[in-house]
């Protein structure tokens, strides 16, 4: 059970050879962390036990930790067993994992420590639908247990290498670093988690959908992240080429977000472009749609960017809605796209050779 602090899981031992360490859980649903973080938020800490998945699950039977929660963890010892367990529960209920640790006040406000999770942490880690990459002085770890070297332990490597693939997890897209003594942690940075797709810092893997044929080419990206799904068109026709956003965030959101709107605009390299005041953005069905034509002299722009993004703005600076899609992982779909509308010729040729020079 939770007790009335809301944290369940330790013991309090006179012997410590009496009650073997245990996962703790602590659960802060408040009403405040609610509204500021969205979700309530789970914290895992110490050492990852055997009945740890068994106390998780009987926490999400209950209603106390609802499904799409975040969970913070901080753990450095475990069964690997037990987290791969942890694991397949967090994404089994589309929850967010993150490194953290609980913050506490004992005579005065004090932040929260970093966090640290290795081995079966990891594995538990990699479980959640959406991943954030470690902040600050958090650290993340894998570890070559001296089981996973040796013969003996074979079947629970297997078992280890099923369950990253059943998560939609690639070490191996990791740039290899040095490899330490056995049983010692191989820390990942959060730049090389994000590039590799070990973290997705709340985003799923972009997707791509094109049609390439006359007279109307185009290409769709399609993003899900938290807090709704993004689609973003680009088509071309003789003469025009048309960018829309569909932000899919319901019916209800999408009403709240237009009436709040005093401008709307897409982001090339994190720069608005094709900025237009209040009233450009719609509700269709259960979508905000911001639709404009794009210049055709500056579609090969997108050849070389990192980046587009549709957004809604209100009159204070703190409210902006949309979302910002990672061009790199559809970069060779963008450029069949920027063929097929070459060959519809919806720009001048001329221009096109002034351009280039």
């Amino acid at each position: 059970m939770v007790s009335a602090a809301r944290a369940e899981g330790v013991a309090v031992r006179s012997n410590a050879d009496a009650t073997p360490p245990r996962m703790a859980i602590q659960v802060n649903d408040d009403r405040m962390t609610v509204t500021l973080a969205g979700a309530p938020q789970i914290y895992l800490y110490g050492v990852i036990d055997a009945d740890a998945p068994q106390r998780f699950e009987a926490l999400l039977k209950s209603g106390k930790v609802p499904a799409g929660a975040d969970v913070y963890l901080n753990s450095s010892q475990g069964e690997l067993a037990a987290g791969m367990a942890l694991g397949r529960l967090f994404r089994a209920s589309s929850m967010t994992t993150h490194l953290g640790t609980p913050r506490r006040k004992r005579g005065g406000y004090r932040g929260a420590k970093a966090a640290v999770c290795s081995g079966a942490c990891a594995y538990a880690y990699f479980g959640g639908l959406y991943r954030w990459a470690p902040t600050g002085g958090d650290r993340i770890g894998l570890i070559r247990h001296r089981s996973a070297v040796t013969a003996p332990a074979q079947p629970m490597q297997g078992e280890a290498d099923a369950y990253l693939k059943a998560m939609g997890i690639d070490l191996d897209a990791l740039a290899a670093p040095p490899a330490p003594a056995v049983d010692s942690p191989i820390w990942l940075d959060a730049d090389q988690m994000t590039v590799a797709g070990v973290a997705n810092n709340g985003r799923l893997p972009l997707k791509t959908k094109s049609w390439l044929l006359p007279p109307a080419p185009s290409l769709e990206l399609h993003q899900e992240n938290r807090r709704g799904t993004y689609r973003l068109v680009l088509q071309c026709q003789p003469g025009s080429v048309t960018l829309t956003a569909y932000d899919q965030v319901g019916a209800t959101r999408a009403a709240q977000i237009v009436a709040h709107e005093t401008r709307s605009y897409f982001e090339v390299d994190r720069q608005p472009v094709l900025v237009e005041p209040r009233g450009a953005a719609r509700v269709v069905d259960s979508a905000v749609v911001i639709s404009r034509p794009w210049p055709p002299g500056e579609l090969g722009r997108l050849l070389s960017s990192s980046s587009i993004g549709a957004w809604v703005g209100g009159r204070r600076s703190a409210f902006r809605y949309g979302a910002t899609f990672v061009l790199y992982p559809a970069r060779q779909a963008i450029k069949d796209f920027y063929n097929a509308c070459w060959r519809v010729a919806p720009w001048p040729v001329k221009q096109a050779q002034e351009k280039n020079g």
